[in-house]
């Protein structure tokens, strides 16, 4: 009698299970048998899985708003400080116009004193920065043969004199001919000349001033060879000088000989001089289309120096009814001008408050700290001078006592 196989089982992964009393290849014994996972149970714990990430989410989420809220609060209940800030008013004043420039002083007389003829320098009666008279003498050149020279001609002059004259009683006695006097005549005339010309070699090297001034540093020294046209010293005179400006050919109608001109430099702070225009050149340059203008200058004071850079206004007619503001407040930027203008109003809690609004403005003319306003204020409107870096539009500001952008009445010195 033959006995049948046991029946094989699969898990319920498909694989055969292990008969009784069989052991795994690890030599465990096998376990008890999974139950099939069936549809249903997937799908409760997908919905399980789903109702997690919804709690996270709206946790998440709340936590979020309640964050956004929270900060949200903190700055709306913590509102910084009102901005101290400069303020001035905008006013209508006579403001006066001006045409300016930049010019360079210019001696009225100034030269370089050289000699006319080569020599050795034998006696110098001058200082460096003295001042002289016209006529004073300044060098003298060895002048020794000329001088010898001078004596022999005299001498020269004096034989042809009296035999001029000896010849002249001899032809009123008919006793010589006419020629012989001519030929006396003819000799006296040339000595007189070499005589000029030596006298005047003899003055060239006396060398003079030529008109009044101030010397510069010396150049020579006693018992230097010098030749023609070499530096001796510089002449100036410092009582009147020259400004020589420029303006563009739109200003011509507003010009005129005899006007005021204004002029101020780096080397005189605060400190204005007064000059006439007395030549206006009647040809326009052409490679820069402007008008050549120069101005006489009294400076009996010595207060300027010829090569001196200088401000120059070319007074005009005084504008009346014009809206200024101290420069200071205008914003200057790339997309316009614009100035901060305080308004009064009221906060939440009804206080009153100030604020500012940005303005643009359309500027005009500055001159002595202000500024022209042709559009964009009206009288009466309070602008911020200073402080502006740290507005923007609507914020609140508080007037300050004084204002630092304020210049000094005097500037202080090095």
């Amino acid at each position: 009698m033959t006995l049948d196989p046991p029946p094989k089982t699969e898990t319920s992964f498909g694989h055969p299970a292990a008969a009784p009393g069989h052991q795994t290849p690890h030599g465990q014994p096998p376990g008890p048998p999974r139950k099939p996972v069936t549809r249903g149970r997937l799908i409760v714990r997908l919905v399980i899985t789903v109702i997690i990430l919804a709690l996270l989410g709206a946790a998440l989420y709340g936590f979020n708003s309640f964050r956004a809220k929270a900060i949200s609060d903190f700055f709306a209940n913590n509102k910084p400080p009102p901005t101290p800030v400069a303020l001035a008013e905008a006013t209508v004043q006579t403001v006066p116009k001006y045409l300016t420039a930049i010019g360079t002083v210019a001696a009225a007389r100034q030269l370089t004193v050289a000699p006319e003829v080569a020599g050795r320098v034998v006696q110098i009666p001058f200082e460096s920065g003295a001042t002289v008279k016209a006529g004073d003498p300044l060098v003298q050149l060895n002048d020794a043969t000329e001088q010898a020279d001078l004596l022999a001609l005299r001498a020269q002059a004096r034989l042809a004199e009296l035999n001029l004259e000896r010849y002249r009683d001899l032809r009123r006695s008919q006793a010589t001919p006419q020629s012989n006097v001519d030929q006396y005549q003819a000799q006296l005339d040339e000595t007189n000349a070499n005589m000029k010309r030596t006298q005047a070699l003899i003055a060239q090297k006396l060398i003079k001033a030529p008109f009044d001034g101030e010397l510069g540093i010396r150049q020579i020294n006693v018992g230097d060879y010098v030749n023609t046209g070499a530096t001796i010293v510089t002449l100036t005179d410092l009582s009147q000088l020259y400004v020589n400006f420029s303006l563009p050919e739109q200003t011509l109608t507003k010009l005129s000989v005899g006007q005021k001109v204004l002029i101020n430099t780096d080397a005189t702070p605060g400190r204005d001089f007064e000059a006439t225009i007395t030549t206006i050149e009647p040809q326009i340059t052409a490679d820069t289309r402007a008008i050549k203008v120069q101005a006489t200058l009294d400076n009996r004071g010595r207060a300027l120096r010829p090569g001196m850079f200088a401000n120059v206004r070319v007074v005009l007619p005084p504008q009346p009814n014009t809206l200024t503001i101290p420069e200071t407040a205008v914003d200057y930027t790339v997309y316009g001008d614009s100035v901060f203008v305080a308004v009064s109003g009221k906060d939440a809690e009804g206080k009153e408050q100030l604020t500012v609004k940005r303005q643009p403005v359309k500027v005009g003319d500055r001159t002595e700290n202000k500024v022209e306003i042709r559009e964009g204020l009206k009288p009466g409107d309070r602008v911020v001078v200073s402080g502006q870096l740290k507005l923007s539009n609507d914020a609140a500001v508080v007037p300050a006592e004084g204002n630092p952008l304020t210049p000094p009445k005097t500037l202080p010195q090095n």
